[in-house]
């Protein structure tokens, strides 16, 4: 069973583990029912919390998501939704645009936020998460906007996602409500979010970060370097505590001090069945720089 957490005072619990719904509309089989039996899945596990973003699946995710919410109107009280938004893309749906871009103004956030919850069918999300950096922010006009909404009850709180420490610091000094979260990239083939500073600030100001890709996206488990460095000791650690190689990276992040939240995004039932056994693996300090060390391909200084 996959825990909750406080993740930020006055949000409700979130679980320890998050599903990121990128992947939803993927694949030969993307039925409102198929979906539904996925959302079921995670929240017998207890895994409540479920991360969006306005662009996944070429902007049908999250309808996919609500289209499934309506076949079972009370999953949506049992449940935690973190969207984003600040990213357009060239898309069909939208056959003006002629390059990818982000907008990060009032205008486009707040449009972004009202759609989010028409698409998902709720009144109100738990998080809106900012979903790029933008050279072009007006961290005023964005700062007034995210405290406006949350005011009016449109969003609990307000992320960031892939932001430097920098380009945090900006974003909160325009806003009266604290930020909630950066989430980052971060997995044993990313390492360099324990060394930029993100992590450090995260537990400098009390927030929790989340990790996007916790597997690298696969890579973990195919042939590059890194990958065929460390399958041999995920592999020892997996079978010493009876689960898969998957829930000793999952449990590499989860033992972090600074609290990192992973949004895992298989839709595969079978795998989604077996993510809480990362919450099994416990690995002390020496483990874990083993890890580390080999995903890097040497030693620390």
């Amino acid at each position: 069973m996959i825990p909750s957490i406080d993740f930020q005072a006055g949000l409700p619990a979130f679980s320890a583990l998050v599903y990121g719904a990128w992947r939803m509309a993927d694949g030969a089989d993307t039925s409102a029912q198929t979906a539904l039996k996925k959302i079921q899945l995670c929240l017998d596990l207890g895994l409540t919390t479920f991360d969006h973003a306005d662009i996944y699946g070429d902007y049908r995710c999250e309808a996919l998501f609500g289209e499934a919410l309506k076949l079972q109107p009370g999953l949506k009280h049992q449940m935690q939704i973190v969207s984003k938004c600040g990213i357009k893309l060239i898309s069909s749906k939208y056959p003006s645009r002629q390059v990818k871009h982000y907008d990060t103004s009032a205008a486009h956030i707040r449009m972004s936020v009202d759609q989010s919850l028409k698409n998902l069918g709720v009144d109100r999300l738990d998080a809106l998460l900012i979903h790029r950096p933008d050279p072009f922010m007006n961290a005023q006009e964005t700062g007034a906007c995210l405290d406006a909404l949350i005011q009016e009850g449109k969003i609990a709180a307000a992320g960031v996602s892939n932001f430097a420490t920098h380009e945090f610091d900006v974003l909160q000094a325009a806003m009266r409500n604290p930020l909630v979260t950066n989430q980052l990239e971060i997995s044993l083939l990313a390492q360099h979010t324990f060394l930029d500073g993100a992590l450090g600030q995260c537990q400098q100001r009390g927030i929790r970060p989340m990790a996007w890709s916790p597997l690298a996206g696969g890579r973990l488990f195919g042939d590059e370097a890194a990958a065929l460095r460390l399958r041999p000791a995920l592999s020892r650690i997996a079978q010493a505590h009876g689960v898969d190689m998957d829930a000793v990276a999952l449990a590499w992040l989860l033992a972090h001090p600074a609290g990192i939240v992973p949004v895992v995004g298989t839709n595969n039932l079978a795998r989604m069945a077996r993510l809480g056994d990362a919450f099994k693996v416990k690995l002390d300090l020496e483990t874990w720089y083993e890890l580390w060390t080999l995903a890097a391909g040497k030693e620390v200084p």
